[in-house]
């Protein structure tokens, strides 16, 4: 954590620590300052909201801090000027949207696209300044005492601008993973070109622009990142072809919007299962991360000359399709409630009876549609809400109750002046 060029470091310097202290990147807010006399303002408890990141910023001073590219993205979204005032934003864990990159850069602050596996004790390799390379953000060059390579299966080096996995090698790298001696063995290789060395394969597809910055092109073994977390498509499709009425499964990631990622599922079936049923067997073997956002009953997979599935031609779900017969909103908070999911979800008219999920949310959406209910209602619902409350009926009554709680603990006074401020 001394010496990084990728990111200022120094007593100067405010770091907002945002990431829980079990996932990689908070090593850099945490020790990033405080090897370098820099000063830690820990988040207080509870989802990272966009007005919640503004009022620490304002209030400590913050320069710098590390954050997940999908909270980046749905923070930008929210808020455009979520991060003003603060000098620099280290961005890692996706693929980095060129769009939200540049409405933060703008603003005049520094996004740095950073890149590292846990296992390269966070961050590999970095692009300072993150400026778009023909429509795309490169990770960049590899940071101080880290050695990168870009190697073919043989473990040859591949030319400029030819697909490898990426190898690293330097005192970075992690021992081995606990008692998985099989694992350690087949990741943590002898270097070919540095005799006494070990590397790393991190199972990442690279090529090497031009410019020798590295562009990052996906996964070797089909592994994929939604919204921080590492997921196995296969583990997916194994738990889906369980169910009896499925016979074949596809599980792929759909980018339909800009920053937002999500798993569809796509089966072949003579009998297709309701979205509905299959959410809830996914449910019941997998975590929360890892359940499809929609499911799609095809009856074939499209595929190319060589007899291989086309995944490019896979349909784009209906993420406006309602998950029952549409009812139109009743009262004044289902109408409202409606048009923010319309607005958050990007679809025309929800009812009040379709769920949220189904309609491709998740946790990060909640969170924007949690901070246009405050700022509608100037209520403040846990977030454990929106995941029992998953309809706009539902969420509509919450958000009643809670309002009627607000105004039966107030005094006259504090009533009266509520009602003068609605008037």
């Amino acid at each position: 954590m001394q010496g990084a060029d990728y990111a200022g470091l120094g007593p100067d310097q405010v770091h907002l620590l945002i990431s829980s202290l079990s996932f990689d990147p908070s090593t850099f807010d945490l020790w990033g300052a405080l090897c370098n006399g820099g000063t830690v303002a820990v988040f207080p408890p509870g989802i990272p909201t966009a007005d919640k990141i503004q009022d620490v910023v304002r209030r400590h001073g913050v320069t710098t801090t590390a954050i997940a590219t999908g909270l980046f993205n749905s923070l930008v979204d929210e808020w455009p000027e979520v991060f003003a005032g603060m000098r620099q934003v280290i961005v890692g864990g996706e693929t980095l949207s060129v769009r939200h990159a540049r409405v933060v850069a703008t603003g005049g602050v520094n996004v740095t696209n950073g890149y590292g596996p846990t296992e390269c004790t966070v961050t590999t390799t970095a692009k300072r300044s993150a400026d778009a390379v023909q429509g795309i953000v490169p990770i960049g060059s590899p940071v101080p005492n880290t050695r990168v390579y870009v190697l073919d299966s043989h473990l040859n080096r591949v030319p400029i601008g030819v697909p490898g996995e990426l190898m690293v090698v330097g005192p970075g790298l992690a021992r081995s993973y606990r008692g998985r001696r099989g694992v350690t063995a087949e990741r943590f290789v002898a270097c070919p070109f540095e005799p006494g060395e070990r590397m790393y394969r991190t199972g990442d597809l690279v090529r090497t622009l031009p410019s020798g910055e590295l562009e990052f092109l996906g996964r070797v073994d089909r592994q994929v990142k939604i919204r921080g977390f590492r997921v196995e498509p296969g583990e997916i499709e194994s738990r889906l072809e369980e169910h009896s009425d499925v016979d074949q499964v596809l599980v792929h990631v759909r980018e339909d919007q800009s920053g937002d990622r999500r798993l569809v599922a796509y089966l072949l079936s003579g009998n297709p299962p309701s979205a509905d049923e299959l959410r809830a067997f996914c449910q019941q073997g997998l975590p929360a991360h890892m359940v499809p956002a929609a499911f799609v009953a095809l009856d074939a997979f499209p595929l190319d000359p060589n007899g291989k599935v086309l995944r490019s031609a896979l349909p784009a779900p209906d993420w406006a399709a309602p998950t029952g017969t549409y009812v139109a909103p009743q009262t004044d908070a289902e109408e409202a409630i409606a048009a923010m999911w319309s607005s958050v979800l990007g679809i025309e008219r929800p009812g009040v009876h379709d769920d949220f999920f189904a309609l491709g949310g998740h946790s990060l959406l909640a969170s924007r549609v949690r901070m246009a209910i405050q700022a509608g209602f100037g209520v403040d619902l846990p977030m454990r809400t929106f995941f029992e409350a998953t309809t706009v009926s539902a969420l509509a009554q919450a958000v009643e109750r809670e309002i009627e709680t607000e105004l039966a603990g107030m005094s006259e006074q504090e009533l009266l002046t509520t009602l003068e401020g609605m008037a």
